[in-house]
C-alpha cells in the first residue's frame, strides 16, 4: 500500500510538472505566414477580423505591411497595403476603433523626395472599416526626432510607448512614453529601472489601462536565450514592478519578441525566431523530405504565434 501510495504521489506530481512546463504555443495563420521568408509584428482590429503584419526578405533589408481580413470565418489572400510596398515599413498598431493604424517607416517627410530617413512613427486614417486608408502623416517633433523611434501602442488614454535607442544615455534600446494632455502629446520620457536597464529593452506592448507591459528584453541573466518575453504590472504609486521573464512555456532559446494582446481574450500573439529542425535526420531523406524540413514552420525563421496569456 505504501507503495502503491508512493507512485500515486510521484506520478500525480510529474503529471503536474509537466503540466506546468507543457509548451502551450501553437502558430498563428500558419498558411498564410509561411508564404514569406519572415514575417513579424502585428495587429489585430478588435473583432479580430482583420490582421496587419509586417513582412519581410530573407535578410530583413526589405519590409512591407500585409494585410489579411477574415470574410465568412476564412481568411483572405494576403495583401500588401496601398500605402506600403515602396519604404520600410514595420509594427503596425490599431487605435482601438480600428480606424487609426499607426506604424513605423523610414520613409522621406516630403513626397516629392526619394531619400529616406530614418525611422518615424507615422499613422493613417480611414473614416469607416471598410473604407481605403489616408495617405500617411506623421506624429511630428513632439514625437519623432532624429534618432530611430520604434514600435508605437496607443493606450486608452491616448498615451504613446515606443522604441527610443538614445545614443546620449550610452545606453541601448529602452521603452518610453509620450502622454497625451490636453490635446498634444507631452516631450518622451523614459520609463523607470523597473523596465530598462544597460541592456537592450524593445518591443512593448502596454495594456489598454496601462495595468502592465510585455516587451522583449535581450540576452539578460535570466534569459532563455537570445530575446526573452518579460512583464511588468504598474503599482499604486504609478511605478512600475521589476519585470519578470514570462517563462519557459512562451519563450524558446532563440529569439521571442513583439508581443501583441487581445485583451478582451486574454490572447498573447508574438513573433519567433524558434527552431525544431535537428542537425541529423533519423534516416535518408529525399529531396521531397529535405523540401518539407527547411520549409517546417519552426525552422529558425521569424513566424507568428499564439498563446493564452497568463498573467
Amino acid at each position: 500500500m505504501k507503495h502503491a501510495i508512493l507512485f500515486l504521489l510521484i506520478t500525480s506530481s510529474l503529471h503536474l510538472f509537466s503540466q506546468h512546463t507543457e509548451k502551450i504555443v501553437q502558430p498563428f495563420l500558419e498558411d498564410i505566414v509561411s508564404k514569406f521568408p519572415n514575417v513579424r509584428d502585428l495587429a489585430l482590429t478588435a473583432k479580430n477580423d482583420e490582421v496587419i503584419f509586417s513582412a519581410q526578405s530573407p535578410m530583413g533589408d526589405i519590409s512591407a505591411l500585409v494585410s489579411v481580413k477574415k470574410v465568412s470565418n476564412e481568411w483572405s489572400n494576403p495583401e500588401v497595403l496601398p500605402f506600403s510596398g515602396r519604404y520600410f515599413d514595420l509594427e503596425p498598431f490599431f487605435s482601438n476603433d480600428g480606424l487609426t493604424l499607426y506604424f513605423v517607416s523610414n520613409r522621406p517627410l516630403d513626397q516629392t523626395s526619394n531619400e529616406v530617413k530614418d525611422f518615424d512613427i507615422w499613422y493613417v486614417e480611414r473614416a469607416s472599416l471598410d473604407a481605403e486608408w489616408s495617405e500617411p502623416k506623421n506624429m511630428g517633433t513632439s514625437i519623432n526626432t532624429k534618432m530611430d523611434e520604434f514600435y508605437p501602442v496607443i493606450t486608452a488614454s491616448k498615451n504613446l510607448y515606443f522604441t527610443l535607442d538614445n545614443p546620449e544615455l550610452k545606453q541601448k534600446d529602452d521603452i518610453y512614453v509620450s502622454e497625451f494632455i490636453n490635446g498634444s502629446y507631452t516631450e518622451p520620457k523614459r520609463l523607470g529601472d523597473g523596465i530598462n536597464s544597460d541592456g537592450y529593452e524593445f518591443n512593448a506592448f502596454v495594456a489598454s489601462d496601462e495595468s502592465y507591459i510585455i516587451y522583449t528584453c535581450y540576452n539578460r541573466n535570466d534569459g532563455l536565450g537570445s530575446g526573452d518575453l518579460y512583464i511588468s504590472k504598474r503599482l499604486e504609486n504609478g511605478e512600475w514592478s521589476p519585470s519578470e521573464n514570462m517563462g519557459a512555456s512562451i519563450n524558446s532559446d532563440k529569439m521571442d519578441y513583439c508581443p501583441y494582446v487581445d485583451e478582451a481574450t486574454n490572447t498573447l500573439y508574438f513573433t519567433s525566431k524558434r527552431n525544431a529542425l535537428k542537425p541529423i535526420f533519423a534516416s535518408k531523406v529525399d529531396i521531397e523530405g529535405l523540401f518539407k524540413t527547411f520549409n517546417s514552420y519552426e525552422n529558425g525563421l521569424s513566424r507568428l504565434y499564439v498563446t493564452e496569456l497568463k498573467k
